[in-house]
């Protein structure tokens, strides 16, 4: 806090941040601004208040604050920890004993100061608390992913796309019961568990069944292995006669292809992470099928990963690889759509298909 300039909030990253919305509103546009961050904590409990009246303050003295929404989600206590023996007992560091007054403050001065500010306010804790290593901060704090990480998205999304009409509203959300979460348990539960299970999917595929044929074109070479893949040569140049598509063994394509993997890879542990908290049973997808990314994935499970996957037999049994890798078609999907750019969208398109949604 010490960088920012409380009179004119100039410095970076706020002058572009300002810059950013008086661009977007002289476009016609209705910005919106959503501020995310611990209350429990003392850097978050004093932070992120303060950090919103000044932004609030420079939109007024621009006068454009009438034209954009702001937003905060304050998360609330959700996990605790015990400092080691030994720990200087007068030491400076977090306590978590102390986080429910910090976050009485922290509620106490919104209600008092902060309503004027915030347009909505999104609380999101969990009485159950998961156990975290103790750490100082800094570079040695590494806290495990918690099912809340989805949570907090879910509010984001909900006040960017359909934020409350009332200044001022306070949004909660619960569920049905405290030792369990569920697909009932998420808000918007249709849109947005077609939107995982498709994301889920797509990673596993893509794991399973794309990439370890992608590795073996670079390794016997395309136009080889395009013989045995036919759906390969849709997407990328494989041989001298299809001028018109990337080639497959371009440093951007491959490098496409990493970025893809990795980013699967990283879903799909942070996906198992959140099913793993204490005392707690997160009953959204079986994890249990790719909790280790080390081992070779199999392909038969692809249709066991959505816990209360309702369909019939005749649809599941539709919903194979070799299904999934015939109707891949390049011709059928907006641009972009060649290369490791369409052959990722290809997928991910069919696999929701296949599954019964768009």
């Amino acid at each position: 806090m010490s960088q920012v300039d409380l009179d004119k909030l100039d410095r970076e990253p706020w002058g572009s941040l300002i810059k950013q919305i008086q661009g977007d509103i002289s476009a016609g546009q209705n910005p919106k601004v959503f501020l995310c961050g611990s209350i429990f904590g003392g850097t978050g409990a004093s932070g992120l208040p303060t950090i919103a009246r000044l932004i609030d303050n420079k939109l007024k003295r621009i006068n454009v604050r009438d034209r954009i929404k702001i937003g905060c989600l304050f998360v609330l206590p959700y996990f605790g920890f015990s400092p080691p023996a030994g720990e200087d007992p007068d030491g400076i560091y977090a306590r978590s004993e102390q986080f429910s007054l910090n976050t009485e403050a922290a509620l106490r001065y919104y209600v008092t100061q902060g309503q004027e500010i915030f347009d909505a306010v999104y609380l999101l804790g969990n009485e159950n608390f998961s156990q975290v290593q103790f750490s100082i901060g800094k570079n040695s704090q590494r806290n495990q992913p918690h099912f809340i990480e989805l949570y907090a998205g879910l509010a984001a999304r909900h006040f960017l796309l359909t934020p409350p009409p009332q200044k001022g509203a306070v949004v909660l959300i619960s569920r049905e019961n405290r030792n369990m979460l569920t697909w009932e348990d998420i808000a918007d539960t249709d849109e947005v568990k077609q939107k995982l299970i498709n994301a889920t999917r797509f990673a596993y595929a893509w794991l399973v069944e794309i990439a370890s044929e992608l590795t073996n074109a670079r390794k016997q070479g395309a136009d080889r292995f395009g013989r045995l893949a036919p759906w390969l040569t849709r997407f990328y140049r494989t041989n001298s006669n299809q001028t018109n598509l990337p080639d497959f063994s371009e440093a951007k394509e491959q490098q496409a292809i990493q970025i893809i993997n990795r980013w699967c890879q990283e879903y799909l542990r942070w996906l198992s992470a959140i099913h793993q908290c204490d005392s707690e049973r997160v009953a959204l997808f079986n994890t249990d099928i790719f909790s280790n990314l080390d081992k070779q994935l199999k392909e038969e499970e692809q249709n066991n990963l959505v816990i209360g996957d309702n369909r019939d037999r005749t649809r599941k049994a539709q919903d194979n690889p070799k299904r999934l890798k015939e109707r891949l078609n390049p011709n059928q999907i907006t641009p972009p759509n060649q290369g490791t750019m369409g052959l990722a969208k290809a997928v991910y398109l069919e696999l929701s298909n296949l599954w019964g949604t768009n």
